[in-house]
């Protein structure tokens, strides 16, 4: 097997292919791609996008490949679930890694996918804000709020001290699930009322309202801080019971820290006012590729069958 793994990673508006380099836990810059995808698309046209971002990665033919995804997903089976989220829902009951084995130019011997935000925080361990840390937890924030939960190295999902399936999506706020208060669709939609805009005509994005919060704008800034206030109010109390020594925030919010850093940390001070001594609140150190590092481990892994720490190299049979 190369040392050279290829990984993809399917985002709501995007998917990225490169090749991990797995001795140096890098992605190899020159191998990366990016196209823009359109998660409310028919299902030929969402997997037209992700075969031709995967196959302009020059893999070596028979690797296998890691692909981090949103949920929900059958990460075992490669089978599409989206239904009733807003996204990929054209691709349900599809056999996603089938149509990878098949259709990719250089013919993966085994595709292993992995949940995106898992994949996120497993790539910031590995090598990024999480390293050295025995506990950590990851946030991504893009169209919707993603989470993983690190133990040692070992994602947990089934534990009373962390959300059902590791995932705050499926908590709520006030009797209604989180993302319909902390959510790009949710942010908008809120600030498209406080302005008494027109649905039809409104187009101002989550970056837009950042923007227009930092100009001074009172109602913007509303909007912001309301939203990662409730976030950190509603994590608090799993973050007391995992008890992380380091919370790490990506996706394509996080662009918008200096906006949202301090609100989450009122928010979660407000349930856990000692919380935040006892844990780094940090945004990720590989924004654009934990991800990938993160998928491509974890296939790597399920390859060999063999539990690797992050100070630990790949084997001499691996490289």
């Amino acid at each position: 097997m190369s040392s050279l793994l290829p990984a993809l990673e399917i985002g709501g508006t995007h998917v990225c292919a490169g090749l991990v380099e797995l001795p140096a836990r890098r992605v190899l810059p020159a191998t990366k791609r990016r196209l823009r995808l359109d998660a409310r698309a028919d299902a030929d046209a969402v997997v037209q996008v992700i075969l031709e971002c995967a196959s302009l990665v020059e893999a070596e033919p028979g690797q296998p490949w890691g692909v981090a995804i949103p949920g929900p997903f059958d990460y075992e089976r490669g089978i599409a679930l989206f239904q009733g989220v807003g996204k990929f829902e054209a691709l349900y009951g599809i056999d996603l890694g089938k149509v990878l084995c098949e259709r990719v130019a250089s013919r993966p011997s085994a595709v292993s996918f992995i949940n995106d935000a898992n994949a996120f925080l497993l790539g910031e361990w590995i090598a990024g804000a999480a390293a050295g840390h025995e506990r950590a937890v990851g946030i991504t924030l893009g169209t919707g709020v993603g989470s993983a939960f690190l133990d040692r190295g070992t994602i947990v999902e089934d534990d009373p001290r962390v959300p059902p399936e590791g995932r705050a999506d499926l908590l709520s706020y006030a009797g209604r699930p989180l993302e319909e208060t902390v959510s790009r669709q949710a942010i908008r939609a809120r600030y498209r009322r406080l302005c008494n805009a027109d649905d039809q005509d409104f187009a101002v994005d989550v970056r837009e309202i950042a923007q227009r919060a930092r100009d001074g704008e009172v109602t913007a800034a509303r909007v912001i801080a309301d939203a990662f206030t409730v976030l950190g109010e509603v994590l608090a109390p799993w973050l007391r019971d995992f008890a992380p020594t380091v919370v790490v925030v990506g996706g394509s919010m996080a662009a918008s820290w200096d906006l949202i850093g301090d609100r989450l940390r009122a928010g979660i001070a407000r349930v856990e006012p000692r919380l935040l001594d006892m844990l780094d609140l940090v945004t990720a150190r590989l924004p654009d590729d934990a991800a990938l590092l993160g998928a491509a481990w974890h296939a790597w892994e399920r390859t060999r069958s063999v539990p690797v720490g992050p100070a630990d190299q790949p084997s001499a049979e691996v490289a």
